[in-house]
């Protein structure tokens, strides 16, 4: 059967796609399309055509296996050239979304009809590559430069509505009358001369590409598909079309065949790949959650319950004392409100999400629900406490889970007579905004308990990563060494800024004193001023305890802006005398080596343990919870990218111990990720 699907009302051809899940634009849907286009050609009694897909959207992108393969003809520039080029109306009748190949299949047809719930958008830059088949070329002539530029560079989708008013969209349909309200529109313009794109003129004013650089500087640093995009746009308009959509096919080669590419579309795949469990079966049974229970309404507590809130899953939170509870379901309102006033939800749905809550000083209160989450002070006795009294309580089948970052999930679990039903949900501060969420296996985890926990993270829009029980899981553990080896390169004569500039230049938000500085130095301190065991416990014994005390590894002023302390100084020279480090100048390769070679190592490390399913797993944590850039893949991706060899040559030379998995690979030519 076609994917694509031909049906005659009137003079009008009706091509319908049909592709499943998201209509992507394969090989068939392409040819069946240009069939379609050339029956149209070649009829007299076809006068217009319409373009509509079947089932939840239009196009919504091309099919991304085929990239960097010899592509199937037509190749979708030629396919969209030959839409603009029938001299008979070709009207794209758009709902669900029109992202990337669907978008410039909507440009290039004459018109564009949409149901105001539709969204258009040019997300290849996500993927480090630009809008291949005339994106960059037809987008500034239909909708104007300024918004060429907004959507193609920074990949985020626009509403219908929007559409509109930049024209980019000819007419608003009725959500549930798409292609009746298409035909009617195809049967108006019949006869008149057919608008071709890519024939209007762009207008711009010159500083409207200086502004827009200017403004985007941060944002784009270090990128190379949106500022390819700007350039193409700024060089070409004005120009012919043809002229312009040769320098974007240049631009889109150079960029596909690029590291940034690949390492971004190796997250793309990466973080679908990490979905799928080891050996567990796809159809098997989840457990059905109808109510979640948080033990903890502090800044983890609250924002774990808010997930499940947004979700529309009603949660049970649980607190010891009244002001505790108070405060916790406060700053909960106080964030939905703020997500409010930017537009993001309405007033109704905060208080349908706040209506989902059901605060309680009453531990037993939990009996109800489904899955309970211990969000509790991170020591393994309180832990294992919290277990014990929920083993009493919750129902058969609740799925018992600890929000822990470090401890040992199968230690907790053997305070409960069921640790089958206990499993590690580690979300990653605020829990309400980032999208990390190690799920940690533990012994005795039951397989339709990790499958149920994998299910609901796609329901509270987190991307989900399976560990195994050891110290910090995956990120925290792979952190360690980086902070462990920064913190003795200050007392080797490095300074905080020296390392954090290095971490900023690689495309990290921050270095490893920025991060403890916003974090809180204090964390994991055990506040006694007579154990003074490092530089760490010597700034929190004085006070500095980051950014929320205005002074940390650097001092801040009232605007959090920091600068070097002349303090930090004088007690990294204390504590150097003290401890008898000689020092010596260190190099940005020593702290490359030193901070994330390392980090690869004890990935390799993680890898051999059996603690991560797969190498690119690892890259998925490190981008989605710690900011690793996404254009350098993950730490995994990365080291393949370096060479294995160089990695272990680097190691060596500043005498740390190689993980056998590493050496093992670097000597055969291997690479992490085949």
């Amino acid at each position: 059967m076609s994917v694509i699907t031909t049906s005659r009302q009137g003079p009008v051809l009706i091509l319908t796609s049909d592709n499943p899940p998201v209509n992507a634009l394969g090989a068939a849907v392409r040819q069946g399309l240009q069939a379609g286009i050339e029956e149209a050609k070649g009829d007299d009694s076809i006068q217009a055509v319409v373009i509509i897909c079947a089932g939840k959207t239009f196009f919504a992108g091309a099919d991304i296996t085929e990239f960097g393969k010899a592509m199937a003809e037509p190749s979708l520039p030629v396919l969209v050239d030959q839409i603009e080029a029938l001299d008979k109306p070709v009207i794209a009748a758009v709902h669900g979304t029109a992202l990337g190949g669907g978008c410039e299949v909507a440009l290039a047809s004459h018109y564009r009809i949409a149901v105001p719930s539709a969204k258009f958008g040019l997300p290849e830059v996500k993927l480090g590559i630009l809008p291949g088949a005339g994106g960059t070329q037809r987008m500034p002539r239909v909708a104007g430069v300024e918004v060429a530029l907004e959507m193609a560079t920074k990949g985020d989708p626009i509403s219908a509505t929007q559409a509109k008013d930049a024209g980019l969209v000819d007419r608003l349909a009725g959500e549930d009358s798409l292609l009746a309200d298409a035909v009617a529109f195809a049967n108006e313009v019949i006869g008149k001369p057919v608008s071709r794109s890519s024939e209007r003129p762009v207008t711009v004013d010159a500083e409207t590409f200086a502004t827009f650089r200017a403004t985007n500087a941060k944002r784009f640093r270090g990128l190379d598909a949106p500022n390819t995009i700007i350039d193409i746009i700024e060089q070409t308009a004005g120009k012919p079309y043809a002229e312009g959509v040769q320098a974007e096919r240049i631009g889109f080669m150079k960029l596909i065949m690029g590291q940034q590419s690949a390492a971004l579309r190796h997250i793309f795949f990466a973080e679908r790949k990490a979905a799928k469990i080891d050996g567990i079966a796809d159809d098997i049974q989840l457990r059905d959650i109808k109510r979640v229970g948080v033990i903890g309404a502090g800044t983890m507590g609250g924002g774990i319950s808010m997930n499940f809130l947004s979700a529309g899953v009603p949660v049970t939170i649980v607190e010891m004392a009244q002001d505790a509870l108070d405060r916790g379901t406060g700053v909960m309102r106080k964030n939905y409100e703020a997500t409010a006033a930017k537009g993001r939800m309405t007033a109704e749905q905060v208080e349908k999400a706040m209506g989902l809550l059901k605060p309680t000083l009453n531990f037993d209160d939990l009996a109800e629900c489904d899955l309970i989450i211990e969000a509790v002070y991170e020591s393994m006795d309180v832990k294992k406490d919290v277990f014990g009294r929920l083993d009493k309580i919750a129902k058969p089948g609740a799925i018992l889970a600890s929000n822990t970052s470090y401890l040992n999930i199968d230690e907790i679990a053997a305070s409960t007579s069921r640790p089958q039903d206990v499993v590690g949900l580690h979300f990653f501060s605020p829990a309400n905004v980032m999208k990390l969420l190690e799920i940690v296996r533990g012994a005795k985890t039951a397989d339709d308990v990790l499958a149920t926990a994998m299910a609901l993270s796609k329901k509270i829009k987190k991307v989900a990563v399976i560990a195994g029980v050891c110290y910090g899981f995956i990120g925290n553990r792979m952190l360690m060494p980086r902070q462990v080896e920064a913190t003795k390169m200050l007392l080797e004569g490095a300074t905080p800024e020296q390392i954090d500039k290095v971490h900023v230049a690689f495309g990290m938000p921050m270095g490893p004193f920025q991060m403890a500085d916003l974090a809180g130095v204090d964390i994991g301190w055990h506040r006694d001023p007579n154990r003074i065991e490092n530089i760490r416990d010597a700034l929190a014994a004085e006070g500095r305890w980051g950014q929320k005390k205005g002074a940390g590894f650097y001092d801040y002023d009232e605007k959090r802006q920091p600068s070097n302390s002349p303090r930090v100084a004088e007690l990294i020279e204390e504590w150097r005398g003290k401890l008898n480090v000689p020092s010596h100048e260190i190099t940005e390769e020593e702290i490359v080596v030193r901070t994330l070679y390392t980090m690869v190592n004890e990935g390799a490390l993680i890898l051999a343990e059996g603690m991560a399913q797969r190498a690119s797993d690892i890259d998925v944590v490190w981008v989605y919870g710690y900011g690793w850039p996404p254009y350098r893949g993950g730490p995994m991706f990365w080291a393949d990218t370096e060479g294995l060899k160089k990695i272990v040559e680097g190691l060596e030379k500043y005498g740390f111990e190689v993980a056998p998995l590493l050496r093992e690979k670097a000597e055969k030519g291997e690479k992490f990720n085949r």
